[in-house]
């Protein structure tokens, strides 16, 4: 048994604010012992959106970049996955984006809320005014929504709501249970996501309540990175595993061809 996670959030230079070839982050990986990786760069969208994601165009480029990586890193595995932002009128783009490729798995997210990139630091004035519970349910509202359509194997950061720092007071678990029951009604897995670490919230995503919740409830869970630069890859996994662990966790999810098993850790 490999005690180390996968790592399966991780982006290419075709995002548009990530540096390093997949080939870079793949020796990483491979340096720490990771037992397997996969790439979910920021899929495209039907048409110009924000400058954050690959082009439609863009795309057999990033199909092609990681089966470069494989045949270069053949020692590790190496997965296909996407990450897709989740839009209320976008079920049919995201369908598509399913059959464009082999799969091993599509991570969902929500960034938007309505027209607002809500975790963009260049339009994080937009919190101002604007009462931060609404903002919360907002979210969690489209965060349980994109679980509930099945389309995603597992759901990104799951309180990215709370990069910039901003909470609501009292008892968040009105937000949270709502959203487990989500991710459980759909069989959908979850993450750790070390990079909130390294924002302005300066705690992993997402928080301890939640994940004593989501092991309560036999959430599945996977560990990861989000990574930008190749020296983000297994970033602070030991710390995350050790919170997983605190929180009931004892086993994390491998995907391949968009099937799931879990292993312990």
């Amino acid at each position: 048994m490999n005690a180390l996670p996968a790592d399966y959030h991780m982006h290419t230079p075709l995002c548009k604010h990530a540096e390093g070839a997949p080939v870079a982050y793949a020796r990483q990986a491979l340096e720490l012992g990771l037992p397997e990786i996969g790439f979910s760069d920021h899929s495209p969208l039907p048409r110009y959106h924000d400058d954050w994601r690959m082009l439609n165009e863009e795309f057999p480029r990033y199909v092609s970049w990681v089966e470069e990586a494989r045949q270069q890193v053949p020692e590790l595995p190496i997965r296909l996955g996407l990450e897709v932002d989740y839009f209320v009128n976008g079920l049919d783009w995201i369908a598509e984006l399913g059959g464009r490729a082999p799969w091993d798995y599509l991570i969902g997210s929500v960034h938007y809320l309505g027209d607002w990139a809500m975790d963009d630091p260049s339009q994080v004035h937009r919190f101002r005014g604007r009462p931060v519970e609404e903002i919360w349910e907002r979210y969690w509202l489209l965060f349980g929504q994109a679980a509930r359509t099945g389309l995603f194997d597992i759901m990104a950061h799951p309180d990215l709501v709370k990069k910039f720092g901003h909470r609501p007071v009292g008892d968040l678990r009105r937000y949270y249970e709502p959203a487990i029951q989500a991710v459980v009604d759909a069989g959908v897995a979850i993450e750790i996501n070390t990079a909130g670490l390294f924002k302005e919230v300066a705690e992993m995503y997402p928080a301890r309540e939640f994940l004593e919740m989501a092991s309560l409830a036999q959430v599945p869970l996977v560990i990861s990175s989000d990574a930008h630069a190749p020296e983000h890859v297994g970033r602070e996994f030991a710390a995350a595993a050790d919170l997983a662990r605190d929180c009931g966790f004892s086993r994390l999810c491998r995907f391949h061809e968009r099937k799931r098993r879990q292993v312990p850790f």
